[in-house]
């Protein structure tokens, strides 16, 4: 294991989630494959039982805030999640090895990181308004349409 990687898990908190195709290729370039993606996130989600707060899929990385799976660890879940995605899309490697996590301690870091998460597609040039991009989460919070991935069920 790399030296200076440190992960906080099982400790209740809220996580900030980062993980990219392998360097950094658009591997989730078409909607098919950001689709795909949605669906393995939910198949992770109702499998491992966790809370997705917020996500977005962007064409060559993801952001995802979630909770602590209740029957697995979070690194199982992400890995499982990574292999089914890249079972379904091909291409070896899909993804970079790790991923970035970030412990949320506080509601107002909460915030911040889903306002970071809805905006990015923004920020990309991608889209001018985050409601116009399909596969995050904001439309779920702009309107409660519900979209692919279960937002905060339990």
């Amino acid at each position: 294991m790399p030296r200076g990687l440190v992960r906080y898990q099982q400790t209740g908190h809220f996580h900030f989630l980062t993980f990219s195709c392998y360097r950094r290729q658009p591997g989730l370039g078409t909607a098919g494959a950001r689709e795909a993606l949605e669906e393995a996130l939910e198949r992770a989600r109702s499998r491992c039982a966790f809370v997705v707060l917020a996500y977005v899929v962007m064409p060559e990385h993801v952001h995802l805030l979630v909770t602590e799976p209740r029957s697995s660890v979070l690194a199982a879940a992400i890995q499982g999640l990574k292999i089914a995605v890249a079972r379904r899309l091909g291409g070896s490697p899909f993804w970079q090895p790790r991923y970035y996590d970030f412990n949320l301690f506080t509601d107002r870091k909460r915030i911040e990181k889903m306002s970071y998460i809805h905006r990015n597609p923004v920020k990309r040039g991608l889209v001018e308004n985050p409601e116009d991009w399909e596969w995050s989460s904001y439309r779920h919070y702009l309107t409660g349409e519900k979209g692919r991935v279960g937002i905060g069920l339990r």
